[in-house]
C-alpha cells in the first residue's frame, strides 16, 4: 500500500506543469524545497523498522563469597644455640624450625 501512494505521489508531482523561474535568489528555496519533499518521501516510503531487542535486566549485585582465609601455620622459624662455624670462623646461630 505504501508503494502504491509512494509512486502515485511521485506520478502526480512529475506530471504537473510548472514553470521554473530563478529570480532574486529562489534557486536556494527550490533546492530547500526539493530537499524536503524527498526527505517526506524516502521516509514514507522507508521499511517498518525491526522489532526491539530484548534486553536483559540489569545485574542485581551481591556480596561477595565469604574468602578463603589460610590458617595459620603451625611451623615456624627461630634462631637456634650458638654453633661455632670453622669456615667462617665466628659463632653462628642456624635458624631452627619449630612445630606446634
Amino acid at each position: 500500500m505504501r508503494n502504491i501512494v509512494g509512486i502515485g505521489l511521485a506520478l502526480a508531482l512529475t506530471g504537473a506543469p510548472i514553470q521554473a523561474h530563478a529570480e532574486n535568489g529562489q534557486v536556494a528555496a527550490g533546492i530547500l524545497g526539493g530537499l524536503a519533499a524527498g526527505a517526506l518521501i524516502g521516509s514514507a516510503m522507508r521499511p517498518a523498522p525491526p522489532p526491539p531487542v530484548y534486553y536483559y535486566p540489569a545485574p542485581a549485585y551481591a556480596p561477595p563469597p565469604p574468602a578463603y582465609v589460610v590458617p595459620p601455620p603451625s611451623c615456624y622459624y627461630t634462631p637456634g644455640a650458638p654453633v661455632w662455624d670453622s669456615f667462617r670462623g665466628m659463632w653462628v646461630r642456624p635458624r631452627v624450625q619449630v612445630c606446634e
